[in-house]
């Protein structure tokens, strides 16, 4: 389990846990990973979450925007790959797409979250699985006994500077998607001008 989900179940500020592994002082058994991160292993919560531990899916989803971008999504699976394998995972799933992280259009996104049997996603930044509206994924995937790892935490961290970014980002994503419509009504009129003539 990861320390801001432990600290979540017990009330704690992910800080203070992160200190406690550091220091030795939890009091419940711990691992870091290869890669530096700490894995709680809390038998109450773990007994409860592993109900079908065989029917579960580890599946890293590796995205990038465009095309032009194939040798970073190819780098971006591999840290991924690694990541799971430094985890205990035997043999995760790879799942690469290309596409906006903007709107919901991403078919292979859709069917890993609509897939009950895979167990966790693992992604390399919050904004790989979604440019907004992240959390909200995750609270649903909760639910169900799902979760998401997020390789690399070091976005911000305050709320109200990614709500901020959020909201600037749905501003932009509309801006210059009422541009390019614009543009594409005036290529039309144009066109209709032109076949009059």
């Amino acid at each position: 389990m990861l320390v801001k989900e432990w600290a979540l179940l017990e009330g704690l500020h992910p800080q203070t846990v992160w200190k406690w592994c550091r220091q030795g002082t939890m009091p419940v058994p711990v691992e870091q990973t290869p890669t530096g991160m700490w894995l709680i292993h809390d038998p109450k919560y773990e007994t409860a979450s592993q109900s079908n531990p065989a029917d579960s899916r580890t599946v890293c989803y590796a995205r990038v925007s465009s095309g032009g971008q194939k040798e970073d999504l190819q780098r971006q699976a591999d840290r991924l790959k690694a990541f799971a394998v430094g985890m205990g995972v035997e043999h995760p799933e790879i799942v690469t797409e290309t596409g906006s992280g903007m709107n919901d259009r991403r078919r292979k996104l859709n069917r890993l979250l609509a897939d009950p049997t895979v167990g966790t996603i693992i992604v390399e930044h919050r904004d790989r699985l979604a440019r907004m509206n992240a959390g909200l994924v995750e609270s649903a995937l909760k639910a169900q006994g799902r979760r998401i790892i997020v390789v690399d935490e070091t976005e911000l961290d305050d709320d109200l500077v990614r709500d901020m970014t959020e909201v600037l980002t749905s501003f932009c994503a509309r801006l210059y998607g009422r541009r390019a419509a614009k543009h594409r009504a005036e290529k039309a009129l144009e066109a209709m001008r032109d076949e009059r003539v």
